[in-house]
């Protein structure tokens, strides 16, 4: 009975504190003031999301959350041998599934968003291919060097999605063009998802102490300015340039990082 209610408080402080609910919130408060500082210069003080939150907004809270947990951040409560790389991907990609699905008129270009959706996946799950390990931090440990192309194709692939997962290119649903915009509540929770989940995946994992907390969470900020910053060239570049570019590069190399990812299985073998 002690070591089942030590499990239960042990996976609330993680869903509710760190690295769930608590730290999703205060990371991504921080890159939403940030991105939305550098895209709109001299804009007024966005409003607070609504006191109630809707379905949608709901929904990517939980899923979220249950993929906060899945990262092999410094400390975390979960046990290793408790977290799925798949698990992470599935409820993150369910994100944007439940926006399609809830507020469907309200998404800009649906179908590109699915497409990028899935080339995300190929990045996530491509590393996981020929070492068969689903443990997110086994991943980040890899440093066989047959496998650095994957890596590194895989990781510059997660990178060129994420601007439109987030909802940073320059297409703007009918639903936000009113004088003063709200804080996105949705892509609030998901910044430390996403970009904690590319440190988790890239990167050698860092020890569980005040040091490792510091790179872990250093490392995820710079992913996240990365993503800010290609999301203002994206924006200033306009919405023709970056249709063509997610529809015209972004998956044709979607499909050269498939290739490198059967060629390495197979040569490895």
């Amino acid at each position: 009975m002690i070591q089942v209610l030590s499990g239960i408080a042990t996976h609330a402080a993680a869903l509710l504190l760190y690295p769930g609910l608590l730290a999703m919130v205060a990371f991504g408060t921080i890159v939403e003031l940030a991105w939305r500082r550098a895209s709109v210069p001299g804009a007024e003080s966005p409003e607070l999301p609504r006191r109630r939150p809707s379905p949608v907004v709901a929904t990517v809270l939980l899923c979220s959350v249950l993929a906060a947990v899945q990262l092999a951040a410094p400390l975390n409560p979960v046990p290793g041998e408790e977290r799925s790389v798949v698990l992470a991907a599935v409820a993150l990609a369910f994100t944007a599934w439940a926006s399609l699905a809830l507020t469907v008129e309200f998404v800009a270009e649906p179908g590109l968003l699915l497409v990028i959706q899935v080339c995300w996946l190929l990045a996530v799950l491509g590393p996981a291919v020929q070492p068969e390990s689903l443990r997110p931090q086994v991943l980040g440990n890899l440093l066989v060097p047959a496998l650095l192309p994957v890596k590194i194709a895989c990781a510059f692939l997660y990178l060129l999605c994420l601007p439109a997962l987030l909802r940073l290119w320059p297409f703007v649903p009918p639903s936000e063009r009113r004088g003063k915009r709200r804080l996105d509540a949705g892509r609030i929770l998901t910044w430390f998802p996403y970009c904690g989940l590319f440190t988790t995946l890239f990167v050698p994992p860092p020890a569980d102490d005040a040091i490792g907390l510091l790179r872990f969470f250093g490392i995820t900020f710079l992913v996240a300015a990365i993503v800010v910053a290609a999301g203002i060239v994206v924006q200033r570049r306009g919405a023709a340039i970056a249709r063509g570019l997610y529809t015209r590069a972004v998956a044709p190399y979607a499909g050269l990082v498939l290739l490198i990812v059967i060629a390495t299985s197979v040569l490895m073998r």
